[in-house]
């Protein structure tokens, strides 16, 4: 047993007397024989596993993995919970425990005796939960990702989750498809472990991750039952104990270059929506200038590369035969669209890592002379009278002939106000109408969850209507598709203009002119402003009274004020 003093560890398993003896006693009750508290770096390995997040249900499989690897370079790997949030079972949204995965995972981080951590991630708010809890802790750090489900297989054609839902259900609601034969669709989209395999937010996050240069190259696209993935995964246990050693830290590796390179890729791969808020709140952890408006910006001469759904046709098993993200790397590379210096975990910039990448199936990933979506067809910020502080629309996966569009607002107060009489045939709407949904911001819901895409009206389904403009202030899935104005900030429960549009009122989108306009005088919106009243809390007490009153706006990341910035990780002082 010796002390090395250059790891944090060391202050816990090289201690002498009582206090060292504790710490190494304990540790050895699990079998540990004394060669490990030899000055090798202790690794903690992050785990989101729970059978309650099904996304992430192989991830102690997955950890395993990383142990071989850890225990190879001649690290000490100790794997630990982190709170788990899946998307598809957690409500009223998963989105609103990110901040306090995030908050859990720091301090966790910071409380023992770790000198790195591999992250291991997979449903959507996971893997920005954990970035953000690595870069305020600031400890060497790689992310693993839990892949993708394999293709959904329904009737001899491939479908995908999360994507096919909606198709599924506006087809059950016409009697194109029955009862049974949506019953029997389930097990056909999700059969194998595994997050969404289209491009929704698991897998742009996944993506994000490996773009930040915090996952190793590859890594985002490899299915979730791939030997693959274990491999990866073994080689990031290998990579984090190097990375103690050469003491490179998130911090060095999310830089803004590197910010700038996430939000090219996002726009390369017609990326979820969600990707603008975690962006913006892993940023605030760090201290990175980024801003809204910097999303339209970079992505503005980017084509959209990827045919993926929902944008596109193909999905995430198709894209990493492909070649997966390295060769949509290489391709912005080449075109000049990228930070080719940007540090990454492999040591290496990220243009180095992808200098040799192939690409397989150019119907999946395409060449930015001939892209699949021309350039500024990727997530575009609005401003205007309803959405001073910003709003958000995925172009990709809009219909062309409403980017620009002018109709009467239908105005509902939660998605279950809308769904109460969505099915009425004497609905008054029609096809031009704006659907307006609103109090589904951060604080409204509370959490902001995926229900801007609401299903349109039955009645216009019949008809043949596929797509209107929706507009909310709270979030779509990134497996969803529709012309859907998102984000809109300040939101309805803080006081923002959403809150003011009354049924009738004349809305106008106009998306290439990046604008939002709401057609009402600001003296009669005064008036309204000085009538309205805000929505009763949530919660008296807990981590939604919390969450509620320290939320910041989705333009800002929607983190909580007081968890912006870092901690760092000094040794806390002894416990004993």
């Amino acid at each position: 047993m010796t002390s090395n003093s250059g790891l944090r560890s060391a202050q816990w398993f090289g201690a002498t007397g009582r206090t060292g003896m504790a710490y190494r006693s304990w540790m050895r009750s699990q079998g540990f024989t004394p060669e490990v508290f030899d000055g090798r770096p202790v690794i903690g390995i992050a785990t989101t596993w729970s059978e309650l997040a099904p996304c992430n249900a192989h991830l102690h499989r997955v950890a395993e993995s990383v142990k071989r690897g850890v225990w190879q370079a001649g690290g000490f790997p100790l794997e630990f919970p982190a709170m788990a949030l899946g998307e598809t079972l957690l409500r009223p949204t998963s989105m609103l425990y990110r901040n306090l995965l995030a908050m859990e995972a720091e301090e966790l981080m910071r409380a023992n005796p770790l000198d790195g951590v591999v992250l291991l991630s997979g449903c959507d708010k996971t893997t920005p939960g954990l970035l953000m809890a690595a870069a305020s802790v600031d400890l060497p750090a790689v992310m693993v990702t839990g892949g993708p489900m394999l293709s959904g297989k329904y009737r001899g054609t491939d479908v995908g989750s999360g994507t096919a839902v909606w198709r599924f259900e506006e087809d059950l609601l016409t009697g194109r498809m029955t009862q049974e034969e949506f019953a029997f669709a389930e097990g056909c989209m999700a059969r194998s472990n595994g997050h969404c395999m289209t491009m929704g937010t698991a897998s742009t996050m996944a993506s994000i991750a490996e773009a930040l240069g915090m996952q190793l190259p590859y890594s985002a696209a490899w299915p979730a039952v791939d030997a693959r993935r274990y491999e990866t995964a073994q080689r990031a246990g290998q990579v984090a104990v190097d990375l103690v050693r050469q003491e490179l830290r998130p911090s060095a590796i999310m830089t803004r270059p590197a910010f700038e390179n996430a939000i090219r890729v996002n726009a390369a791969i017609g990326g979820s929506t969600n990707a603008v808020i975690h962006l913006l709140a892993i940023a605030g952890r760090l201290g990175v200038p980024l801003a809204l408006d910097d999303f339209d910006q970079l992505a503005r001469d980017v084509p959209t590369l990827v045919n993926l759904q929902p944008s596109g046709q193909y999905l995430m098993e198709d894209f990493c035969y492909a070649g997966g993200l390295p060769a949509v790397i290489r391709e912005l590379d080449e075109a000049g669209l990228l930070h080719a210096e940007a540090a990454t975990v492999t040591g290496s910039g990220i243009g180095a890592n992808v200098a040799g990448a192939p690409c397989w199936n150019r119907e999946v990933i395409k060449t930015v002379a001939a892209p699949f979506q021309p350039a500024g067809t990727g997530t575009a910020v609005l401003r205007g009278n309803l959405a001073p502080g910003g709003a958000v629309i995925k172009q990709s996966a809009s219909s062309p002939h409403l980017l620009r569009h002018r109709g009467r607002a239908l105005v509902f107060d939660s998605p279950a106000d809308y769904y109460a009489v969505s099915d009425d045939p004497q609905l008054d709407v029609d096809e031009d109408t704006v659907l307006v949904i609103r109090y589904c911001g951060p604080r409204g819901y509370p959490g902001m969850p995926e229900v801007a895409n609401v299903a349109l009206p039955k009645k216009l389904l019949q008809r043949g209507v596929r797509d209107m403009v929706r507009i909310c202030d709270g979030r779509m899935s990134g497996t969803a598709y529709g012309t859907v104005v998102l984000h809109v900030a300040p939101e309805a429960a803080a006081g923002g203009p959403l809150a003011l549009v009354r049924a009738g009122d004349w809305i106008t989108l106009d998306v290439p002119a990046r604008t939002l306009t709401l057609e009402v005088g600001d003296e009669e919106l005064a008036g309204r402003l000085a009538a309205w009243q805000p929505p009763a809390p949530h919660a008296s007490r807990g981590w939604t009274r919390l969450y509620s009153e320290h939320v910041l706006q989705a333009s800002d990341g929607a983190d909580l004020d007081f968890l912006v910035g870092a901690s760092g990780h000094e040794v806390p002082r002894h416990s004993h």
